[in-house]
């Protein structure tokens, strides 16, 4: 909860915060009247600042403190990962000041806000019925609305021939190549039985299920995550071929395919979302690898899909990934190499476009030894 006083009286309200940040020490009421420089300063310095005005005008603001938050051009350090560590308390600290900016939802996911926007149904997508006024940062409001119309429209699957609609804070299959490589790599012979581990929207186990497989276990640990791979697979047809289960890594039993597309980038992430990018210390990459053998039938075989960015940042090597595959007791049976087709591997202004540009996406075929 999160207590002010207000024009004489005290105020309590729940405060929500999908990244987890914490409540409000302190708030402090502004309006219309606020120029955008005073408001990036007091945010800069950790004042929560509650807008009462008309909204249209919060959301000026908004974009007025990203501006004067955009961190300053530095010169390059001595090392790729220096600059990408450095870049990511860039972020952390940016974050934090576009976070200060706070709009209250009344119980029924109302903005009582001259020439508001009705977002109620995308709140109670992401926070279910409403029961109490709450406080959260106007931009985690404006990605609720975002992931709201992300999931609407959904995102066109070419190797489906069909959309995925995502949800707020389920990892979006913009990267259309690791979903190609699923849908090109020849199935071993007589797979009928496959697991999808860290399945995010359901897209790679709806891919299985196009290709034939008939019975397929989908697991994730994010709740919210398979609410969506189920919403997805049902909506595509493939409910009967696919078991959505809530589980860390794997699922009781074996299979004759295990495909995963692991987060990339071993470092802390800040967000839910970034779980889907990245795994401090690849636990999540070394704990799959690990129990793998377990969890294949005899002549089995595992489709790892990777990125190799992290090895061009300087964060990880191919000695570390070929390590791990060993020591698991895994083989490479022979691997898949394919170039990215997202935007930012063609953005000359991106921070990393060197690394980017170079950047290869592979799915790896292991078996146990």
């Amino acid at each position: 909860m999160v207590v002010w006083t207000e024009n004489g009286q005290e105020r309590s309200t729940r405060w929500r915060s999908e990244n987890n940040a914490p409540p409000p020490k302190a708030i402090h009421i502004i309006g219309d009247d606020i120029t955008a420089d005073v408001a990036y300063k007091r945010a800069s310095i950790g004042e929560s600042l509650l807008w009462r005005g008309d909204f249209n005008n919060a959301r000026q603001l908004l974009k007025a403190i990203t501006r004067r938050a955009e961190p300053r051009t530095r010169k390059p350090s001595s090392t790729p990962a220096e600059d990408f560590h450095l870049h990511r308390q860039d972020q952390a600290r940016r974050a934090r000041t576009l976070g200060m900016l706070l709009v209250e939802l009344d119980s029924n996911f109302v903005l009582d806000y001259s020439r508001a926007p009705d977002v109620g149904l995308a709140a109670r997508e992401v926070y279910g019925e409403a029961s109490t006024p709450s406080l959260l940062s106007l931009r985690e409001l404006l990605s609720l609305i975002g992931a709201h119309e992300w999931r609407r429209k959904g995102v066109r699957i070419p190797a489906l021939d069909a959309t995925i609609e995502p949800h707020f804070g389920v990892f979006s299959p913009l990267r259309g190549e690791y979903v190609q490589l699923v849908a090109d790599t020849p199935l071993p012979d007589g797979t009928t039985t496959a697991f999808d581990i860290g399945t995010g929207t359901g897209v790679l186990a709806a891919i299985l299920a196009r290709r034939g497989v008939t019975d397929i276990v989908a697991t994730d640990r994010d709740p919210r995550a398979v609410a969506c791979a189920t919403s997805n697979l049902e909506r595509l047809g493939f409910a009967d071929s696919v078991d959505v289960q809530l589980t860390d890594i794997f699922p009781a039993g074996r299979a004759s395919l295990v495909v995963c597309n692991p987060p990339w980038i071993p470092t802390k992430p800040t967000s839910g979302i970034e779980h889907a990018i990245y795994d401090p210390g690849s636990r999540m990459l070394r704990a799959f690898l690990d129990r793998l053998p377990k969890h294949l039938e005899p002549g089995g075989e595992a489709w790892l899909v990777i990125s190799d960015l992290a090895e061009l940042l300087g964060l990880a090597t191919r000695e570390d990934l070929l390590s791990a595959i060993d020591r698991a007791g895994l083989e490479v049976l022979g691997r898949t190499d394919t170039a990215p087709t997202h935007s930012r591997a063609r953005d000359t202004d991106d921070l990393f476009h060197a690394a980017r540009s170079r950047e290869t996406t592979s799915l790896w075929r292991l078996a146990a030894r």
